[in-house]
C-alpha cells in the first residue's frame, strides 16, 4: 500500500495517509471526503549517520573533541 499525500477541501488540512487504491479516504481533522491527492516528492535515503561518524572519526584522529556531545567527551580524553 503506497503513502499518498493529501489535501482537504473543506479544512485545508494536509496529511499523509497509507491507502488501498480502492479506498475512499477521510479527513482526519474534519471527517470529510472532499480530498485531493497532493503529488508527493520522493526522498533520498537519510545520511546524516554516517556523515556524523566520518566526521567524529577525523575530530579523534586530528585530537579535537568539537563534533561529540558534552555526555561523551569525557568517554575519549
Amino acid at each position: 500500500m503506497p503513502i499518498f499525500d493529501f489535501r482537504c477541501g473543506e479544512c485545508s488540512k494536509t496529511f499523509e495517509l497509507l491507502v488501498r487504491s480502492a479506498t475512499v479516504p477521510a479527513c482526519p481533522a474534519c471527517g470529510s471526503e472532499q480530498l485531493e491527492k497532493q503529488v508527493a516528492a520522493p526522498t533520498a535515503p537519510g545520511q546524516s549517520a554516517g556523515l556524523v561518524a566520518k566526521a567524529r572519526a577525523q575530530a579523534n584522529k586530528e585530537g579535537h573533541f568539537s563534533n561529540y556531545k558534552r555526555s561523551e567527551k569525557p568517554r575519549f580524553k
